[in-house]
């Protein structure tokens, strides 16, 4: 049996509807369904059993699983950049995935865990997913900290050679309806298309970037799957890692290829980025991929054009989700 935590999620669902591509489906979906729809992310979806995460953490510590489990894909957190209860992403998204890892190495399951591209904070210390160098880095929100405390405490475990830990970047594509303000900014942008026919975009605050040119290493949820899997293809690996395109894309180029996908001329219109934000955004951020390619990934992605081609006309135009049809 397969485990995915937050399988109803995001970058979950996306896990699982690919796996029942494989024709797996002796899959333990585990998550907190809540109130925000993220439910009708399973519809399509293949599984055996589904357990809330508070009842799954507690069955880990009681009782032996019921059958041999295979692989456990960590991938529920709260990812919200925003929160400011550090309490409870300490015990949520540390403590949580720390129990988890010890449960799963102690059933000699695979153990690949989401980590984040959020521990690197505003970059000036590079993208690199170099494990001896993680403790150089200083995360700018409490939710990219949450997930920098496990790596960390994963490094002095001696656990890393064990374990997959992966630093998503800009992950974008179906299934991310449910996630409100999180969600990408090419949903945001299709809404706001259909609203006005136009696009909002934030003057830039820095003089060495042009307005709308501050750039993301923007990649497509199946990418970032093939990514995933691969770990699980390939046992042997372990370590950090960096799941991205490797090629950092302008928000003006994201905008653009929605408004191409859509069939529209292209219209946006800067606005001043809110005092807030200014100290803290992101102008660069770019993955280091030379580790995964090093460890035998050599699938290209798909580029930033055709990712949202896809996304926008077979998906967001068509209301569909991943792993129907």
């Amino acid at each position: 049996m397969i485990i995915v935590t937050g399988a109803a999620g995001f970058i979950g669902s996306a896990i699982v509807a690919q796996l029942n591509a494989r024709g797996i489906d002796d899959i333990l979906i585990v998550d907190q369904l809540g109130t925000d729809g993220r439910w009708k992310n399973l519809r399509n979806l293949r599984f055996a059993d589904y357990i809330e995460k508070d009842d799954f953490l507690n069955l880990i510590h009681t009782a032996r699983p019921p059958k041999a489990i295979t692989a456990v894909f960590h991938m529920g957190a709260c990812s919200s950049t925003t929160e400011t209860d550090a309490s409870y992403l300490a015990k949520n998204n540390f403590e949580y995935t720390k129990h988890l890892a010890q449960w799963a190495i102690s059933e000699n399951a695979r153990f690949i865990y989401a980590s984040s591209a959020a521990t690197y904070g505003d970059g000036s210390k590079g993208f690199s997913d170099n494990e001896t160098e993680i403790d150089q880095l200083t995360p700018l929100n409490m939710y990219g900290y949450s997930k920098q405390m496990f790596d960390l405490w994963a490094r002095k475990a001696g656990l890393l050679d064990k374990l997959v830990g992966l630093k998503y970047f800009n992950v974008f594509g179906p299934n991310e309806y449910h996630k409100a303000d999180m969600r990408s900014f090419i949903l945001k942008s299709f809404e706001q298309i259909n609203a006005t026919g136009k696009v909002k975009l934030f003057k830039s605050a820095n003089p060495d970037y042009g307005d709308g040119e501050y750039v993301r290493d923007f990649i497509y949820v199946k990418d970032a799957v093939d990514m995933t899997l691969f770990f699980m293809d390939n046992p042997d690996i372990g370590g950090i890692f960096n799941i991205g395109t490797g090629k950092a894309r302008s928000w003006n180029d994201l905008v653009k290829g929605v408004f191409t996908a859509m069939d529209k001329k292209a219209a946006i219109e800067y606005v001043t980025m809110p005092d807030s934000i200014k100290n803290q955004y992101q102008y660069y951020t770019q993955a280091d991929i030379t580790k995964l390619r090093d460890a035998g990934f050599k699938k290209p992605t798909t580029t930033l054009e055709e990712a949202i081609k896809d996304y926008v006309q077979n998906y967001l135009q068509t209301g569909d989700y991943l792993g129907g049809k």
